[in-house]
């Protein structure tokens, strides 16, 4: 199965059927704490990581933070920055959404925070963080590393790992795994559907959540 294909498929999903699929199978993938920082719609591509750590940290990089990411990524990526949840000090800005916006990234999410949250919606750039703030990384954080593993809101992410996010939140899918989550989550998609046309026929919604619902999470356990 080509990368393009998982991920025009989870295109089609929401995170809400993902988060389903992954309780199902037992596996940790939904990073909580992370919102929109403007009315964007659905992002969804391969992982490009970045590590942050606090200035003074030992084996740092001299370039500016998250440079080497965007120019190594793939249109379609999705940065994912692991700035360990700090609110107090951006590890996104608009000159980077910049960036990323002309090099065809899908977005980027912080697990922690982001600035310049105006530009990034006037270049209708998504962006998904813990925050928005205006104080700058400058003499506060710098980088790590890039395309290694990192932590994301408590989630293990490796590099080339897929990414979907919407209103509802951010899901992490291993690489490994992302055929069998992407063809489970279907499955509840097309459940729900089916659920929902049952309520607009006039079936009583107890009805409908009290034997589709349980029907819909033992058929995603079982597929």
């Amino acid at each position: 199965m080509t990368d393009d294909n998982i991920i025009e498929r989870l295109k089609r999903l929401d995170v809400c059927a993902v988060s389903d699929t992954l309780d199902s199978l037992g596996m940790k993938g939904v990073a909580l704490g992370l919102r929109k920082g403007w009315p964007c719609g659905l992002i969804a591509g391969r992982t490009m990581t970045v590590k942050l750590v606090a200035v003074g940290h030992e084996a740092i990089s001299k370039r500016h933070l998250c440079t080497g990411a965007i120019m190594d990524a793939d249109p379609g990526d999705v940065i994912v920055v692991d700035n360990r949840g700090r609110i107090d000090a951006a590890g996104w800005g608009g000159i980077l959404s910049l960036a990323a916006k002309q090099r065809g990234l899908a977005g980027v999410i912080v697990d922690g925070a982001c600035r310049d949250i105006d530009e990034a919606t006037e270049l209708e750039f998504p962006v998904f963080a813990k925050e928005f703030i205006p104080l700058t990384a400058r003499g506060r954080i710098v980088e790590q590393s890039y395309g290694e593993l990192v932590e994301v809101c408590g989630v293990s992410v490796s590099q080339a790992d897929y990414v979907i996010a919407d209103g509802s939140g951010v899901a992490f899918i291993p690489a490994d795994r992302a055929e069998e989550v992407v063809s489970k989550a279907e499955g509840i998609v097309a459940h729900e559907k089916a659920m929902a046309q049952a309520v607009r026929d006039g079936r009583p919604v107890s009805e409908v959540m009290g034997e589709s619902y349980e029907t819909l999470l033992q058929n995603a356990a079982d597929r």
